[in-house]
Protein backbone atom coordinates (compact mmCIF):
# COMPACT_ATOMS: atom_id res chain seq x y z
CA UNK A 1 0.00 0.00 0.00
CA UNK A 2 1.40 3.27 -1.44
CA UNK A 3 2.14 5.72 2.12
CA UNK A 4 0.06 8.74 1.66
CA UNK A 5 1.72 12.29 3.41
CA UNK A 6 -0.12 15.64 3.03
CA UNK A 7 2.26 17.66 1.01
CA UNK A 8 1.76 20.84 2.37
CA UNK A 9 3.42 23.40 5.54
CA UNK A 10 1.70 25.45 7.08
CA UNK A 11 1.79 29.25 8.05
CA UNK A 12 -0.46 31.77 10.00
CA UNK A 13 -0.81 34.57 11.79
CA UNK A 14 -2.98 33.81 14.49
CA UNK A 15 -5.67 35.59 12.21
CA UNK A 16 -5.87 33.33 9.28
CA UNK A 17 -3.97 30.28 8.13
CA UNK A 18 -2.65 29.17 4.13
CA UNK A 19 -1.64 25.52 3.40
CA UNK A 20 1.08 25.45 0.86
CA UNK A 21 1.83 22.54 -1.00
CA UNK A 22 5.38 21.64 -2.11
CA UNK A 23 4.79 22.61 -6.24
CA UNK A 24 3.83 26.72 -4.33
CA UNK A 25 0.34 26.68 -4.56
CA UNK A 26 -1.01 27.81 -1.76
CA UNK A 27 -3.69 24.72 -1.80
CA UNK A 28 -6.22 25.78 0.99
CA UNK A 29 -6.72 29.68 2.80
CA UNK A 30 -10.06 30.63 4.54
CA UNK A 31 -10.37 34.59 4.56
CA UNK A 32 -11.37 36.87 6.58
CA UNK A 33 -11.56 33.51 9.14
CA UNK A 34 -10.55 30.75 10.45
CA UNK A 35 -14.25 29.10 9.31
CA UNK A 36 -14.74 31.73 6.48
CA UNK A 37 -14.96 29.81 2.69
CA UNK A 38 -11.76 29.44 0.91
CA UNK A 39 -10.46 32.03 -1.02
CA UNK A 40 -8.21 29.17 -2.25
CA UNK A 41 -9.43 25.40 -2.03
CA UNK A 42 -7.56 23.41 -4.41
CA UNK A 43 -7.43 20.91 -1.56
CA UNK A 44 -11.06 19.89 -1.77
CA UNK A 45 -11.83 21.07 -5.33
CA UNK A 46 -8.67 20.46 -8.33
CA UNK A 47 -10.82 21.79 -10.98
CA UNK A 48 -13.12 24.55 -9.17
CA UNK A 49 -11.05 25.80 -6.03
CA UNK A 50 -8.80 28.51 -7.05
CA UNK A 51 -5.19 28.43 -7.23
CA UNK A 52 -2.07 30.92 -6.41
CA UNK A 53 1.17 29.22 -7.71
CA UNK A 54 4.92 30.53 -8.43
CA UNK A 55 6.49 27.48 -10.91
CA UNK A 56 9.25 27.34 -13.39
CA UNK A 57 8.15 27.43 -17.23
CA UNK A 58 8.38 23.90 -18.34
CA UNK A 59 7.56 22.30 -15.04
CA UNK A 60 9.09 21.30 -11.94
CA UNK A 61 12.32 19.06 -11.53
CA UNK A 62 12.73 19.32 -7.81
CA UNK A 63 11.27 20.84 -5.16
CA UNK A 64 12.30 21.02 -1.37
CA UNK A 65 10.16 22.93 1.00
CA UNK A 66 11.37 24.14 4.87
CA UNK A 67 10.52 26.60 7.78
CA UNK A 68 13.33 28.66 8.62
CA UNK A 69 14.57 27.25 12.08
CA UNK A 70 11.98 28.13 14.86
CA UNK A 71 9.76 30.28 12.92
CA UNK A 72 6.48 30.11 10.92
CA UNK A 73 8.24 31.04 7.85
CA UNK A 74 8.13 28.57 5.03
CA UNK A 75 10.40 28.32 2.10
CA UNK A 76 9.73 26.30 -1.12
CA UNK A 77 12.75 25.89 -3.85
CA UNK A 78 11.74 25.03 -7.17
CA UNK A 79 13.78 24.31 -9.77
CA UNK A 80 12.77 23.78 -13.55
CA UNK A 81 14.77 23.58 -16.76
CA UNK A 82 16.03 26.99 -16.48
CA UNK A 83 17.19 27.64 -12.78
CA UNK A 84 16.15 27.26 -9.23
CA UNK A 85 14.15 29.61 -7.07
CA UNK A 86 13.60 30.24 -3.35
CA UNK A 87 9.61 31.48 -2.29
CA UNK A 88 9.33 32.57 0.78
CA UNK A 89 5.60 32.55 2.83
CA UNK A 90 4.54 34.58 5.17
CA UNK A 91 1.85 36.00 7.14
CA UNK A 92 2.73 39.26 9.21
CA UNK A 93 3.04 39.13 12.87
CA UNK A 94 4.45 41.11 15.39
CA UNK A 95 4.14 44.00 17.46
CA UNK A 96 3.46 47.37 16.89
CA UNK A 97 1.39 50.47 18.81
CA UNK A 98 1.90 47.59 21.74
CA UNK A 99 -0.98 45.01 20.02
CA UNK A 100 0.18 42.23 17.43
CA UNK A 101 0.36 43.63 13.87
CA UNK A 102 -1.77 40.48 12.43
CA UNK A 103 -3.23 41.84 9.32
CA UNK A 104 -5.39 39.62 6.09
CA UNK A 105 -1.94 39.72 4.27
CA UNK A 106 0.04 36.87 2.64
CA UNK A 107 3.48 37.89 1.03
CA UNK A 108 5.09 36.06 -1.05
CA UNK A 109 9.36 36.82 -1.82
CA UNK A 110 9.75 35.24 -4.70
CA UNK A 111 14.52 34.93 -5.52
CA UNK A 112 16.68 33.51 -8.09
CA UNK A 113 19.06 31.15 -6.18
CA UNK A 114 20.80 29.55 -9.41
CA UNK A 115 20.75 29.72 -12.93
CA UNK A 116 18.09 32.15 -14.57
CA UNK A 117 14.81 30.98 -13.64
CA UNK A 118 11.63 31.58 -16.02
CA UNK A 119 8.46 31.67 -13.78
CA UNK A 120 4.36 31.26 -14.39
CA UNK A 121 2.87 33.03 -11.84
CA UNK A 122 -1.43 32.31 -11.42
CA UNK A 123 -3.34 34.01 -8.68
CA UNK A 124 -7.43 32.64 -9.53
CA UNK A 125 -9.24 33.35 -5.95
CA UNK A 126 -12.38 32.05 -5.55
CA UNK A 127 -15.63 32.71 -3.55
CA UNK A 128 -18.35 31.09 -1.30
CA UNK A 129 -17.06 27.93 -1.66
CA UNK A 130 -15.99 27.63 -5.52
CA UNK A 131 -19.37 29.02 -6.49
CA UNK A 132 -17.96 32.67 -6.98
CA UNK A 133 -15.30 33.78 -9.53
CA UNK A 134 -14.30 36.94 -8.65
CA UNK A 135 -14.12 39.94 -11.65
CA UNK A 136 -10.89 41.99 -11.63
CA UNK A 137 -8.69 45.07 -13.12
CA UNK A 138 -5.80 45.83 -12.74
CA UNK A 139 -3.44 49.03 -12.50
CA UNK A 140 0.20 49.79 -12.56
CA UNK A 141 1.08 47.43 -10.00
CA UNK A 142 -1.73 45.67 -8.62
CA UNK A 143 -4.78 43.67 -9.51
CA UNK A 144 -8.33 44.05 -7.64
CA UNK A 145 -10.21 41.20 -7.60
CA UNK A 146 -13.98 42.05 -7.05
CA UNK A 147 -17.22 40.33 -6.12
CA UNK A 148 -16.22 38.89 -2.56
CA UNK A 149 -17.53 40.10 0.91
CA UNK A 150 -14.34 42.38 0.43
CA UNK A 151 -12.08 43.68 -2.63
CA UNK A 152 -8.90 41.30 -2.70
CA UNK A 153 -5.76 42.88 -4.21
CA UNK A 154 -2.67 41.02 -5.10
CA UNK A 155 0.52 43.92 -4.66
CA UNK A 156 3.53 43.19 -6.98
CA UNK A 157 6.98 43.91 -8.39
CA UNK A 158 6.17 41.75 -11.42
CA UNK A 159 4.57 42.77 -14.59
CA UNK A 160 1.08 42.69 -13.63
CA UNK A 161 0.02 42.00 -17.24
CA UNK A 162 2.21 38.91 -17.60
CA UNK A 163 0.63 37.35 -14.08
CA UNK A 164 -2.80 37.61 -16.05
CA UNK A 165 -2.24 36.43 -18.67
CA UNK A 166 0.17 33.80 -17.07
CA UNK A 167 3.30 34.89 -19.32
CA UNK A 168 6.74 33.66 -19.14
CA UNK A 169 8.79 35.59 -16.28
CA UNK A 170 12.79 35.98 -16.18
CA UNK A 171 13.35 36.08 -12.97
CA UNK A 172 16.61 37.86 -12.07
CA UNK A 173 16.17 39.74 -9.29
CA UNK A 174 14.05 39.51 -6.00
CA UNK A 175 10.47 40.23 -6.42
CA UNK A 176 7.68 40.00 -4.41
CA UNK A 177 3.70 39.30 -4.63
CA UNK A 178 1.20 40.75 -1.62
CA UNK A 179 -2.14 39.38 -1.49
CA UNK A 180 -4.48 41.52 0.72
CA UNK A 181 -8.23 41.12 2.06
CA UNK A 182 -10.09 44.82 2.45
CA UNK A 183 -7.41 47.13 3.24
CA UNK A 184 -4.90 46.97 0.64
CA UNK A 185 -1.27 47.82 1.57
CA UNK A 186 -0.22 51.31 0.11
CA UNK A 187 3.29 51.45 1.07
CA UNK A 188 6.63 50.78 -0.97
CA UNK A 189 6.73 47.05 -1.88
CA UNK A 190 9.83 45.81 -1.22
CA UNK A 191 11.18 47.33 1.68
CA UNK A 192 7.86 47.18 3.32
CA UNK A 193 7.80 43.28 2.49
CA UNK A 194 12.05 42.92 3.68
CA UNK A 195 10.57 44.73 7.04
CA UNK A 196 7.71 42.83 7.76
CA UNK A 197 10.12 39.69 6.84
CA UNK A 198 12.48 40.46 9.37
CA UNK A 199 10.05 41.54 11.86
CA UNK A 200 8.19 38.56 12.16
CA UNK A 201 10.72 36.05 11.80
CA UNK A 202 11.97 38.10 15.02
CA UNK A 203 8.89 37.70 16.81
CA UNK A 204 8.60 33.78 16.22
CA UNK A 205 12.19 33.36 17.33
CA UNK A 206 11.53 35.43 20.41
CA UNK A 207 8.48 33.35 21.11
CA UNK A 208 10.48 30.25 21.14
CA UNK A 209 13.25 31.63 23.31
CA UNK A 210 10.38 32.24 26.01
CA UNK A 211 9.36 28.50 26.01
CA UNK A 212 10.39 26.21 28.69
CA UNK A 213 11.39 23.41 27.03
CA UNK A 214 13.83 20.50 27.90
CA UNK A 215 16.58 18.97 25.38
CA UNK A 216 14.44 15.61 24.81
CA UNK A 217 13.79 16.13 21.04
CA UNK A 218 13.87 19.74 21.27
CA UNK A 219 13.20 20.58 17.35
CA UNK A 220 9.85 18.73 17.20
CA UNK A 221 8.49 20.10 20.44
CA UNK A 222 9.50 23.53 18.95
CA UNK A 223 7.70 22.98 15.86
CA UNK A 224 4.35 21.30 17.31
CA UNK A 225 4.19 24.33 19.37
CA UNK A 226 4.75 26.96 16.46
CA UNK A 227 2.12 25.08 14.99
CA UNK A 228 -0.45 25.02 17.50
CA UNK A 229 0.64 28.86 18.51
CA UNK A 230 -1.03 29.23 14.98
CA UNK A 231 -5.05 27.07 15.79
CA UNK A 232 -5.54 29.90 18.49
CA UNK A 233 -7.94 32.96 17.02
CA UNK A 234 -6.63 35.86 18.26
CA UNK A 235 -9.40 38.25 18.23
CA UNK A 236 -11.13 36.12 20.04
CA UNK A 237 -8.84 33.59 21.99
CA UNK A 238 -10.60 30.75 20.79
CA UNK A 239 -8.70 27.63 19.89
CA UNK A 240 -9.74 25.46 16.93
CA UNK A 241 -9.06 21.72 16.32
CA UNK A 242 -7.55 22.44 12.48
CA UNK A 243 -7.91 24.74 10.21
CA UNK A 244 -9.23 22.14 7.74
CA UNK A 245 -12.71 20.44 6.78
CA UNK A 246 -13.42 17.00 5.28
CA UNK A 247 -9.71 15.12 5.06
CA UNK A 248 -11.17 11.87 5.55
CA UNK A 249 -10.08 9.51 8.65
CA UNK A 250 -9.18 6.78 5.34
CA UNK A 251 -10.58 6.82 2.09
CA UNK A 252 -13.64 6.64 1.26
CA UNK A 253 -14.76 6.36 5.10
CA UNK A 254 -17.47 9.42 4.85
CA UNK A 255 -15.78 10.50 7.93
CA UNK A 256 -14.97 13.67 6.87
CA UNK A 257 -15.59 16.68 9.48
CA UNK A 258 -15.28 20.33 9.71
CA UNK A 259 -12.66 21.34 12.08
CA UNK A 260 -12.49 24.69 12.00
CA UNK A 261 -14.01 24.98 15.35
CA UNK A 262 -13.34 25.60 18.93
CA UNK A 263 -14.00 22.21 21.32
CA UNK A 264 -13.86 22.58 24.83
CA UNK A 265 -12.13 19.83 25.04
CA UNK A 266 -9.46 20.20 22.77
CA UNK A 267 -9.04 23.50 23.98
CA UNK A 268 -7.90 21.66 28.06
CA UNK A 269 -4.77 19.70 26.10
CA UNK A 270 -3.98 22.59 23.97
CA UNK A 271 -3.76 24.80 26.97
CA UNK A 272 -1.97 22.06 28.85
CA UNK A 273 0.47 22.23 26.19
CA UNK A 274 1.02 25.92 26.77
CA UNK A 275 1.42 25.68 30.26
CA UNK A 276 4.19 22.97 29.72
CA UNK A 277 5.94 24.88 27.45
CA UNK A 278 5.77 28.30 29.56
CA UNK A 279 3.33 30.31 27.55
CA UNK A 280 0.09 31.69 29.28
CA UNK A 281 -1.37 34.29 27.44
CA UNK A 282 -2.89 31.69 25.38
CA UNK A 283 -5.18 30.81 28.57
CA UNK A 284 -5.77 34.31 29.49
CA UNK A 285 -7.03 34.93 25.85
CA UNK A 286 -9.15 31.36 25.93
CA UNK A 287 -10.58 32.85 29.21
CA UNK A 288 -11.86 35.82 28.07
CA UNK A 289 -13.68 34.02 25.12
CA UNK A 290 -15.30 31.39 27.32
CA UNK A 291 -16.52 34.00 29.75
CA UNK A 292 -18.21 35.48 26.48
CA UNK A 293 -19.93 31.76 25.59
CA UNK A 294 -23.74 31.74 26.53
CA UNK A 295 -25.23 28.79 27.85
CA UNK A 296 -28.48 27.92 27.26
CA UNK A 297 -31.41 28.21 29.35
CA UNK A 298 -30.54 25.18 31.79
CA UNK A 299 -26.87 26.05 32.02
CA UNK A 300 -25.07 23.23 30.01
CA UNK A 301 -22.45 23.90 27.44
CA UNK A 302 -22.01 22.65 24.05
CA UNK A 303 -18.93 20.72 23.36
CA UNK A 304 -18.12 23.04 20.23
CA UNK A 305 -18.52 26.68 19.24
CA UNK A 306 -17.60 28.82 16.48
CA UNK A 307 -14.57 31.29 16.57
CA UNK A 308 -16.94 33.72 17.03
CA UNK A 309 -18.96 32.53 19.86
CA UNK A 310 -21.44 31.37 17.75
CA UNK A 311 -23.84 28.49 19.01
CA UNK A 312 -25.39 27.34 15.63
CA UNK A 313 -23.27 25.35 13.50
CA UNK A 314 -25.43 23.83 11.48
CA UNK A 315 -23.83 21.03 9.03
CA UNK A 316 -24.28 21.33 5.20
CA UNK A 317 -22.63 19.15 2.88
CA UNK A 318 -21.53 20.78 -0.43
CA UNK A 319 -20.72 19.82 -4.26
CA UNK A 320 -17.29 20.00 -3.75
CA UNK A 321 -15.67 16.59 -4.86
CA UNK A 322 -13.39 15.92 -1.92
CA UNK A 323 -9.69 15.55 -0.75
CA UNK A 324 -8.95 13.21 -3.76
CA UNK A 325 -12.53 13.13 -4.62
CA UNK A 326 -13.14 11.69 -1.30
CA UNK A 327 -16.80 13.33 -0.37
CA UNK A 328 -18.83 14.40 1.59
CA UNK A 329 -17.09 17.60 2.00
CA UNK A 330 -18.97 19.18 5.03
CA UNK A 331 -19.19 22.86 6.33
CA UNK A 332 -20.41 22.91 9.68
CA UNK A 333 -20.03 20.23 13.05
CA UNK A 334 -23.59 18.71 14.14
CA UNK A 335 -21.76 17.77 17.08
CA UNK A 336 -22.63 21.19 18.36
CA UNK A 337 -26.24 19.29 19.45
CA UNK A 338 -24.57 16.41 21.15
CA UNK A 339 -24.83 16.21 24.42
CA UNK A 340 -20.71 15.31 25.48
CA UNK A 341 -20.64 15.72 29.60
CA UNK A 342 -17.07 15.78 29.83
CA UNK A 343 -16.58 19.75 28.71
CA UNK A 344 -17.59 20.37 32.32
CA UNK A 345 -14.60 19.24 33.51
CA UNK A 346 -12.59 20.52 31.22
CA UNK A 347 -13.87 23.56 31.73
CA UNK A 348 -12.95 23.19 35.49
CA UNK A 349 -9.25 22.20 34.82
CA UNK A 350 -8.29 24.32 31.58
CA UNK A 351 -9.29 27.79 34.02
CA UNK A 352 -7.91 26.36 37.24
CA UNK A 353 -4.61 27.88 37.12
CA UNK A 354 -6.09 31.30 36.59
CA UNK A 355 -7.23 30.78 40.37
CA UNK A 356 -4.24 28.71 41.79
CA UNK A 357 -1.13 29.78 39.92
CA UNK A 358 0.07 32.62 42.38
CA UNK A 359 1.73 34.20 38.96
CA UNK A 360 -2.03 34.96 38.28
CA UNK A 361 -3.36 38.15 40.49
CA UNK A 362 -6.29 35.71 42.32
CA UNK A 363 -8.08 38.95 42.79
CA UNK A 364 -9.18 39.68 39.62
CA UNK A 365 -10.64 36.19 39.22
CA UNK A 366 -12.75 36.65 42.41
CA UNK A 367 -16.00 38.18 41.05
CA UNK A 368 -15.89 35.18 38.61
CA UNK A 369 -16.28 32.55 41.53
CA UNK A 370 -20.12 32.09 40.58
CA UNK A 371 -18.99 30.76 37.54
CA UNK A 372 -16.78 27.70 39.24
CA UNK A 373 -20.06 27.11 41.58
CA UNK A 374 -22.45 26.95 38.20
CA UNK A 375 -19.91 24.51 36.59
CA UNK A 376 -19.84 22.31 39.73
CA UNK A 377 -23.39 22.14 40.02
CA UNK A 378 -23.85 20.92 36.14
CA UNK A 379 -21.59 17.94 37.23
CA UNK A 380 -23.81 17.12 40.23
CA UNK A 381 -26.59 17.57 37.79
CA UNK A 382 -25.36 15.38 35.17
CA UNK A 383 -24.03 12.86 36.86
CA UNK A 384 -26.66 10.42 35.95
CA UNK A 385 -27.28 10.88 32.47
CA UNK A 386 -25.76 9.07 29.47
CA UNK A 387 -23.54 11.22 26.82
CA UNK A 388 -22.34 10.77 22.99
CA UNK A 389 -18.57 10.86 25.04
CA UNK A 390 -15.24 12.25 23.48
CA UNK A 391 -15.49 10.11 20.05
CA UNK A 392 -19.06 11.95 19.53
CA UNK A 393 -20.61 8.97 18.87
CA UNK A 394 -23.90 10.02 17.03
CA UNK A 395 -26.94 7.29 17.61
CA UNK A 396 -25.61 6.06 21.25
CA UNK A 397 -25.53 7.12 24.76
CA UNK A 398 -23.90 5.67 27.55
CA UNK A 399 -22.17 6.37 30.65
CA UNK A 400 -18.53 7.09 29.56
CA UNK A 401 -16.12 6.54 31.74
CA UNK A 402 -14.04 9.32 30.52
CA UNK A 403 -16.46 11.60 30.95
CA UNK A 404 -16.66 10.54 34.60
CA UNK A 405 -12.98 10.83 34.46
CA UNK A 406 -13.37 14.97 34.18
CA UNK A 407 -16.20 15.23 36.73
CA UNK A 408 -13.69 13.49 38.80
CA UNK A 409 -10.77 15.83 38.12
CA UNK A 410 -13.49 18.90 37.66
CA UNK A 411 -14.68 18.80 41.09
CA UNK A 412 -10.82 18.41 42.20
CA UNK A 413 -9.91 21.62 40.31
CA UNK A 414 -12.59 23.17 42.13
CA UNK A 415 -11.58 21.74 45.38
CA UNK A 416 -8.19 23.56 44.79
CA UNK A 417 -10.15 26.77 43.70
CA UNK A 418 -11.61 26.69 46.98
CA UNK A 419 -8.67 26.45 48.56
CA UNK A 420 -7.12 29.39 46.80
CA UNK A 421 -10.10 31.55 47.90
CA UNK A 422 -10.91 29.32 51.56
CA UNK A 423 -14.16 29.25 50.37
CA UNK A 424 -15.39 26.41 52.24
CA UNK A 425 -18.89 25.94 50.33
CA UNK A 426 -16.88 25.00 47.04
CA UNK A 427 -14.69 22.97 48.88
CA UNK A 428 -17.24 20.84 50.57
CA UNK A 429 -19.53 20.54 46.90
CA UNK A 430 -16.52 19.48 45.51
CA UNK A 431 -15.43 16.81 47.86
CA UNK A 432 -18.90 15.21 47.63
CA UNK A 433 -18.60 15.15 43.64
CA UNK A 434 -15.21 13.46 43.51
CA UNK A 435 -16.33 10.65 45.76
CA UNK A 436 -19.69 10.47 43.26
CA UNK A 437 -17.55 10.58 40.37
CA UNK A 438 -15.04 7.78 42.21
CA UNK A 439 -18.22 5.21 42.06
CA UNK A 440 -19.07 5.67 38.45
CA UNK A 441 -15.44 5.19 37.14
CA UNK A 442 -15.40 2.15 39.16
CA UNK A 443 -18.65 0.73 38.24
CA UNK A 444 -16.54 0.74 35.05
CA UNK A 445 -14.01 -1.95 36.19
CA UNK A 446 -13.79 -5.60 34.65
CA UNK A 447 -12.50 -7.13 37.71
CA UNK A 448 -11.76 -10.37 35.18
CA UNK A 449 -9.77 -8.23 33.29
CA UNK A 450 -8.04 -6.02 35.33
CA UNK A 451 -9.29 -3.30 33.18
CA UNK A 452 -11.41 -0.30 33.09
CA UNK A 453 -13.79 -0.15 30.04
CA UNK A 454 -15.16 2.41 27.75
CA UNK A 455 -18.69 2.64 29.58
CA UNK A 456 -21.09 1.58 32.22
CA UNK A 457 -22.19 -2.21 31.53
CA UNK A 458 -19.70 -2.59 28.28
CA UNK A 459 -17.23 -5.07 27.57
CA UNK A 460 -15.47 -2.68 25.00
CA UNK A 461 -12.26 -0.75 25.93
CA UNK A 462 -11.79 3.08 24.83
CA UNK A 463 -8.21 4.29 24.56
CA UNK A 464 -9.45 7.23 26.45
CA UNK A 465 -9.11 5.37 29.83
CA UNK A 466 -5.39 5.86 28.90
CA UNK A 467 -6.12 8.90 30.83
CA UNK A 468 -7.11 7.51 34.21
CA UNK A 469 -3.46 6.89 34.29
CA UNK A 470 -1.99 10.00 33.20
CA UNK A 471 -4.37 12.29 35.14
CA UNK A 472 -3.56 10.05 38.71
CA UNK A 473 -7.26 8.51 39.26
CA UNK A 474 -4.90 5.65 39.36
CA UNK A 475 -1.70 5.30 40.85
CA UNK A 476 0.65 5.21 38.07
CA UNK A 477 2.93 3.36 40.17
CA UNK A 478 0.00 0.49 41.05
CA UNK A 479 -0.20 -2.86 40.05
CA UNK A 480 -3.88 -1.84 38.66
CA UNK A 481 -2.03 0.74 36.49
CA UNK A 482 -0.34 -1.47 35.29
CA UNK A 483 -2.27 -4.14 34.79
CA UNK A 484 -4.94 -2.03 32.95
CA UNK A 485 -2.68 -0.44 30.39
CA UNK A 486 -1.65 -4.36 29.43
CA UNK A 487 -5.11 -5.11 28.92
CA UNK A 488 -5.65 -2.03 26.70
CA UNK A 489 -2.41 -2.68 24.53
CA UNK A 490 -3.09 -5.74 23.60
CA UNK A 491 -6.45 -4.86 22.35
CA UNK A 492 -6.04 -1.25 21.03
CA UNK A 493 -2.30 -1.18 20.34
CA UNK A 494 -0.55 -1.94 16.80
CA UNK A 495 2.94 -3.45 16.57
CA UNK A 496 4.23 0.17 15.60
CA UNK A 497 2.78 1.60 18.66
CA UNK A 498 0.06 3.34 17.02
CA UNK A 499 -3.41 3.16 19.15
CA UNK A 500 -7.19 3.04 18.06
CA UNK A 501 -9.35 4.58 19.72
CA UNK A 502 -11.54 1.54 20.17
CA UNK A 503 -12.44 -1.55 17.72
CA UNK A 504 -15.72 -1.99 17.68
CA UNK A 505 -18.16 -0.38 15.25
CA UNK A 506 -19.37 2.58 15.26
CA UNK A 507 -21.99 4.68 13.05
CA UNK A 508 -19.57 4.32 10.53
CA UNK A 509 -18.79 0.94 10.81
CA UNK A 510 -15.29 -0.10 12.15
CA UNK A 511 -12.56 2.26 12.60
CA UNK A 512 -9.75 1.72 9.97
CA UNK A 513 -7.38 4.21 10.84
CA UNK A 514 -5.25 4.98 14.40
CA UNK A 515 -5.74 8.06 16.23
CA UNK A 516 -2.71 10.10 16.62
CA UNK A 517 -3.63 11.62 20.25
CA UNK A 518 -3.85 8.22 21.68
CA UNK A 519 -1.08 7.31 20.76
CA UNK A 520 0.64 9.91 22.64
CA UNK A 521 -1.39 9.19 25.39
CA UNK A 522 -0.11 5.51 25.63
CA UNK A 523 3.64 7.40 26.00
CA UNK A 524 2.63 9.14 28.92
CA UNK A 525 1.10 6.00 30.20
CA UNK A 526 4.44 3.95 29.52
CA UNK A 527 5.93 7.03 31.61
CA UNK A 528 3.61 6.91 34.31
CA UNK A 529 4.05 3.27 35.05
CA UNK A 530 7.69 3.31 35.06
CA UNK A 531 8.38 1.80 31.29
CA UNK A 532 10.37 5.15 30.32
CA UNK A 533 12.38 2.86 27.98
CA UNK A 534 9.21 1.74 25.87
CA UNK A 535 7.94 5.46 26.55
CA UNK A 536 10.98 7.45 24.65
CA UNK A 537 10.70 4.01 21.80
CA UNK A 538 7.54 4.71 20.87
CA UNK A 539 7.72 8.20 21.14
CA UNK A 540 10.51 8.69 18.59
CA UNK A 541 8.68 6.17 16.22
CA UNK A 542 5.52 8.11 16.48
CA UNK A 543 7.21 11.51 14.99
CA UNK A 544 8.19 9.35 12.12
CA UNK A 545 4.70 9.83 10.99
CA UNK A 546 4.75 13.54 10.11
CA UNK A 547 5.15 14.80 6.89
CA UNK A 548 8.56 16.59 5.25
CA UNK A 549 7.86 19.74 7.28
CA UNK A 550 7.19 18.12 10.61
CA UNK A 551 3.40 18.64 10.66
CA UNK A 552 1.41 15.81 12.06
CA UNK A 553 -2.15 14.48 10.97
CA UNK A 554 -5.20 13.38 13.19
CA UNK A 555 -4.96 9.73 11.88
CA UNK A 556 -2.27 7.23 11.18
CA UNK A 557 -3.02 4.12 8.98
CA UNK A 558 -1.84 1.02 10.42
CA UNK A 559 0.06 -0.48 7.47
CA UNK A 560 1.21 2.05 5.22
CA UNK A 561 2.02 4.65 8.06
CA UNK A 562 -0.29 6.95 5.88
CA UNK A 563 -1.55 10.72 7.60
CA UNK A 564 -5.14 11.05 6.76
CA UNK A 565 -7.93 12.95 9.02
CA UNK A 566 -7.75 16.85 9.14
CA UNK A 567 -4.52 18.14 8.99
CA UNK A 568 -2.17 19.51 10.59
CA UNK A 569 -4.00 18.53 13.76
CA UNK A 570 -3.74 20.76 16.60
CA UNK A 571 -4.67 17.37 19.05
CA UNK A 572 -1.85 15.66 17.51
CA UNK A 573 0.32 18.41 17.80
CA UNK A 574 -0.95 18.74 21.62
CA UNK A 575 -0.05 14.63 22.46
CA UNK A 576 3.58 15.12 21.61
CA UNK A 577 4.11 18.45 23.24
CA UNK A 578 2.72 16.87 26.20
CA UNK A 579 4.68 13.50 25.90
CA UNK A 580 7.88 14.72 25.82
CA UNK A 581 7.16 16.95 29.07
CA UNK A 582 6.26 13.93 30.34
CA UNK A 583 9.45 11.84 29.72
CA UNK A 584 11.32 14.67 30.38
CA UNK A 585 10.12 14.88 33.77
CA UNK A 586 10.66 11.00 34.70
CA UNK A 587 14.05 11.56 33.09
CA UNK A 588 14.50 14.55 35.64
CA UNK A 589 16.04 16.37 32.36
CA UNK A 590 16.37 20.48 33.18
CA UNK A 591 14.37 23.04 31.41
CA UNK A 592 15.83 25.69 29.35
CA UNK A 593 14.18 28.76 29.13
Amino acid sequence: MEKHLYPYGLIGNCAFQAHIKTDSNIAWMCWPKFDSSFIFGNMLDEENGGKFTVQPVGGIQKSHQFYQENTNVLCTELTGEDGTFRITDFAPRFVQHDRYFKPLMLVRKIEPISGTPKVKICCQPKGDYGKITPKHYFASNHIEYLGLEYNLRLTTTFPVTSILEQKSIVLNETKYLILTYGAPMEAEISSTAEAFLSKTIQYWRSWVKNMNVSNFHQDKVIRSSLALKIHQYEDTGAIVAAGTTSLPESPGSGRNWDYRFCWVRDTYYTLTAFSNIGHFEELERYFHYFLNLAPDKTGRYQPLYSISGDSKLEEIITELPGYQGNGPVRIGNQAYTHIQNDVYGQILVSLLPLYSDKRFINSEKADSLQLIFDILGMIEQLMEEPDAGLWEFRNKQQFHSYTYLFHWAGSNAAKKIGLAFNNKELIQKADHLISKSAQKIEACFDSERGVYTQAIGTPNLDASTLQLIAMNYIDPSSERAKLHLIELEKELKTSEGLFYRYKHADDFGTPETTFLICAFWYVEALAGVGRVDEAIKIFEKLTSYSNHVGLLSEDVHEKSGSQWGNFPQAYSHVGLVNAAFRISNKLDLPSFL
